[in-house]
């Protein structure tokens, strides 16, 4: 099974920053991307940004050289530098691992699944 928690969320004034992350545990062969959403109430969830296993980046415009996203050298981490933050900013933000996970002992190399963590609510006052 495999695991997904997010942390880092808070209350920030307009124009600061803050910092994300997102960890994945338990049984994992592989982790091939790993992504980072955000959902305000009455609308669908957005991609924000991406990161996949050789470290490609890529991002939604509207947080394009405000936000860098990375992980650390295992690569079971993600994290979210969030810079001059905004108002419209303000949302749950979801951290999403697709992943090839071992199960009894075995993996399968052309199943990924889709994993999500609780959410971790961001709120950005002007």
């Amino acid at each position: 099974q495999v695991h997904v928690v997010e942390s880092g969320g808070g209350l920030v004034q307009s124009g600061g920053s803050l910092r994300l992350s997102c960890a994945a545990s338990g049984s994992i062969f592989a982790i091939s991307k790993m992504s980072w959403y955000r959902q305000v109430p009455e609308k669908q969830r957005e991609l924000v940004a991406t990161i996949t296993s050789d470290g490609t980046t890529k991002y939604v415009d509207s947080v394009k050289g405000r936000f860098t996203v990375s992980r650390d050298n295992a690569g079971n981490t993600v994290y979210l530098q969030m810079n001059s933050l905004k108002p419209e900013d303000t949302a749950v933000y979801y951290c999403n691992v697709e992943a090839t996970p071992i199960t009894d002992g075995t993996w399968d190399l052309y199943y990924i699944g889709h994993y999500w963590g609780k959410g971790t609510l961001v709120t950005v006052s002007s």
